[in-house]
């Protein structure tokens, strides 16, 4: 079973002896020698840090334009260092970027057979560059020094997001559309939005920086930075609460639970005896009642919480169930390969399918997304992909609780950021806005610059 299982998360897959025998082994290293003399690339590394520091500290404040500008300026400089790379060394040489290759793989094939090529031609464009930044992300954190700077600087940059979106609550901001239930009790609730332009959105940005708020509260030495660490744990979770988005209050959750699980498997083996078989138990009882107890106690999150189990009574649910039966019968239209990649693709073929007056820009749910781009294929192995993921985070894990390495905590919160934002997308689809897509191949870049290739892979 476990040879089964070490096949099926590619754990013992021989990636770089099969890399070198690749055709795409041949990409590597034509411009080797022009590196070498190039003063400017001597520094690749904090080149790339740069880019990336300006991908994630502006992303929020600027338009999605720029955005993609300095995406196709990541995806540039990659394929520059991938051309003067050392033949040595092989730049797809984790089973995470075997997956994400596999993936795009995929999305070029349904691009080619969808019935509006040249708009899935669009959104393929579109992941290509999502998917280059994620191989640029983790070839630059391999450095435990530019990860955790990366970190630090983006929870900085979250932080001021907050500390907006609660002013915002403050100052009782007019809302930029009909986000509440005009019937309801909450209709005239306040939702904050702060940069983003959307709560929902905003809440799904805020759901990786709590996850690492928490895991820097953890990592960071000293009481100056540990206080920061819980300052923007409490801001963050605040600004989450006052967005009003009930996806993201059920991520926040499924969050939770990851966290509490992974920092017990943490500590697990340092735990006396009666404590490592009931500590896990007792203390996610605890948070289930202190939760059940919040939601019970405060009416306005009781209120908000009680109209997700109102069906067809509550109009965002009957929109968004109306959207997935559409999107359902998309999927069954052409369930091997879909649609093609891309929003731009989804909408020229949604209105022929789609329920009277219940018009849509997505699929609201990551799972049909997938299903209806890619078809059953794409979702198989995205699929895959989160689960060779997770399993790369448990391996790099327990390698690094062995010497109580506090990179370990970097690990914990990017599986718990994976888990809430993938909970929330269950029900949403906002992380395919830039400002989400960069968070989200962050948690999975970081996760792949673990990865140590086994010895006899290094011996040349």
């Amino acid at each position: 079973m476990n040879a089964v299982w070490q096949t099926l998360t590619l754990a013992t897959l021989p990636l770089t002896q099969w890399f070198r025998a690749s055709y795409l082994h041949r990409l590597v290293g034509p411009l080797q020698s022009w590196r070498r003399s190039s003063w400017l690339l001597q520094g690749s590394d904090l080149l790339g840090f740069g880019l990336l520091v300006l991908v994630f500290g502006l992303a929020p404040f600027v338009s999605n334009l720029l955005v993609g500008l300095l995406l196709t300026a990541c995806a540039g400089f990659w394929f520059l260092l991938t051309l003067s790379d050392d033949r040595t060394e092989g730049t797809l040489s984790t089973p995470i970027h075997l997956l994400v290759f596999t993936y795009w793989g995929i999305s070029v094939v349904a691009t080619a057979l969808s019935p509006v090529k040249a708009a899935a031609v669009v959104g393929l464009s579109k992941l290509t560059l999502y998917l280059i930044f994620f191989a640029l992300i983790a070839r630059i954190l391999r450095s435990a020094r530019l990860r955790s700077a990366l970190i630090t600087i983006w929870l900085h940059v979250v932080l001021i997001v907050s500390c907006y979106g609660i002013r915002q609550w403050f100052d009782q901001v007019e809302p930029l559309a009909t986000w509440n239930d005009p019937t309801s009790s909450g209709a005239n609730v306040t939702r904050v939005f702060s940069y983003l332009g959307n709560p929902n959105l905003l809440a799904g940005y805020l759901l990786p920086a709590i996850a690492l708020s928490v895991a820097a509260l953890f990592a960071w030495r000293g009481w100056l930075p540990k206080t920061l660490a819980l300052t923007m744990i409490i801001v963050n979770c605040s600004c989450l609460r006052y967005t009003d988005s009930r996806g993201s209050f059920l991520g926040f959750v499924g969050l939770l639970f990851v966290l509490m699980i992974l920092f017990w498997f943490w500590v697990a083996d340092r735990l006396p005896e009666p404590w490592r078989t009931w500590s896990l138990p007792v203390a996610l009882g605890t948070v289930a009642a202190l939760l059940i107890l919040a939601v019970v106690a405060v009416e306005p999150l009781r209120n908000r919480v009680g109209s997700i189990f109102m069906g067809r009574g509550d109009s965002s649910s009957n929109y968004r169930l109306n959207v997935w039966l559409s999107v359902i019968d998309m999927i069954k239209d052409r369930p091997v390969l879909g649609i093609g990649p891309g929003n731009t693709a989804f909408n020229k073929i949604y209105p022929l399918f789609q329920r009277p007056r219940f018009s849509a820009l997505s699929a609201y749910s990551i799972v049909l997304e997938v299903a209806v781009e890619t078809g059953f294929i794409g979702l198989t192995c995205f699929l895959w992909l989160l689960l060779v993921t997770f399993n790369q985070g448990i391996t790099h894990l327990s390698r690094l609780r062995q010497t109580r390495n506090p990179d370990g905590f970097w690990l914990i919160g990017a599986m718990a950021a994976m888990a809430g934002m993938l909970t929330h997308g269950l029900f949403d689809t906002v992380w395919y806005r830039p400002e989400m897509s960069t968070v989200w191949w962050l948690m999975v870049g970081l996760i792949a610059s673990y990865y140590l290739r086994p010895l006899e892979e290094r011996v040349e």
